[in-house]
């Protein structure tokens, strides 16, 4: 059985839409992660175990409230993104 956080997979799924909103912002593999985890982290998340309990959170994902919280926190993680890149930076 695998634990999901719902919640991710909504960042992901949003993640482009956000992006052609700021122009100028890198779309790279490490931006585009460093996007998704920032915005992560300032989003709850919401584990399930079941198809049901996912279908559940991403309905909860209809609600304005909860569209709007994910679509902020993206865009914040898009503008600080943006301003400090993290490119071409050595992994650590």
């Amino acid at each position: 059985m695998e634990v999901k956080n719902v919640v991710e997979s909504l960042v992901w799924n949003n993640l482009d839409s956000v992006l052609a909103r700021k122009e100028g912002a890198c779309r790279c593999e490490r931006c585009r992660a460093d996007i998704a985890a920032y915005a992560l982290n300032r989003l709850k998340p919401r584990y399930v175990v079941t198809a049901r309990g996912e279908v559940y959170v991403k309905a909860e994902f209809l609600t304005p409230q909860f569209q709007l919280d994910v679509i902020t926190a993206l865009a914040e993680a898009v503008n600080q993104v943006s301003e400090h890149p993290n490119h071409g930076q050595p992994e650590e």
